[in-house]
């Protein structure tokens, strides 16, 4: 069961809607507005143990992930 992001196209309110078939009627919480467009998810993760970290290629080290793995 996946959560969707959303935007309103009438209010342009931003909302998350668990969607359990693609057939499910779209509404507004804010306005009621049955016309909203989907957006791209945006996720993060970390590792256990580690602090999140964003990827930047220039975040120095000249390489893809900042240097020290060797992946380049």
């Amino acid at each position: 069961m996946p959560i969707y992001e959303y935007i309103c196209d009438d209010c342009k309110s931003q909302f998350e809607k668990l969607v359990l078939n693609k057939q499910q009627e779209i509404s507004c919480p804010k306005c009621s507005g049955k016309k909203a467009t989907l957006q791209l998810s945006v996720f993060s993760s970390s590792v256990a143990g580690g602090s999140p970290k964003s990827f930047t290629p220039s975040s120095g080290g000249g390489s893809c992930c900042g240097g020290g793995c060797g992946c380049h």
